[in-house]
């Protein structure tokens, strides 16, 4: 296997095609789970089947669900913009990567094709902040409050 094969593989398994499919799975669920058993049945079946068929779900108690609401919050900030400051950076700002820290790997899908990997510290500001002194930054005013 080439590198560029496992990098397709590797592609494949990441983490936003499992939770698409996650996502597939939950929705077809709940529609299957919102259908009358018959319809039910028959859409598993490809045909129409009575509601005592041996393809139709059996159940013990009866649905109360009335509505799925799904949430999928992809991206957030870094962890490298909310908790874990990096003051040494700023000295190497714009500098690029080290080959050493790479070890020779493309870092992200989005990054795959770029030339250049150049040092960027955080832009937002960070204070410590309760009695352990731990960091935030600027972008997490209230849970800095209860630190």
């Amino acid at each position: 296997m080439n590198e560029q094969q496992i990098r397709a593989l590797q592609d494949q398994l990441n983490r936003r095609i499992f939770l698409r499919g996650g996502a597939a799975a939950l929705s077809t669920a709940a529609l299957a789970s919102m259908l009358p058993q018959p319809a039910n049945a028959s859409i598993l079946s490809g045909s129409r089947v009575d509601s005592h068929s041996s393809l139709a779900p059996e159940t013990f108690f009866p649905a109360k669900a009335k509505r799925v609401i799904y949430l999928f919050q992809s991206g957030a900030p870094s962890q490298m913009d909310l908790f874990d400051p990096k003051p040494a950076m700023e000295k190497h700002f714009a500098e690029d990567l080290p080959a050493s820290i790479r070890n020779g790997q493309r870092l992200t899908t989005m990054t795959s094709r770029q030339k250049k990997f150049p040092v960027a510290p955080s832009i937002f500001e960070f204070k410590r902040h309760g009695q352990s002194g731990m960091w935030f930054s600027e972008l997490m005013p209230y849970m800095s409050k209860i630190a």
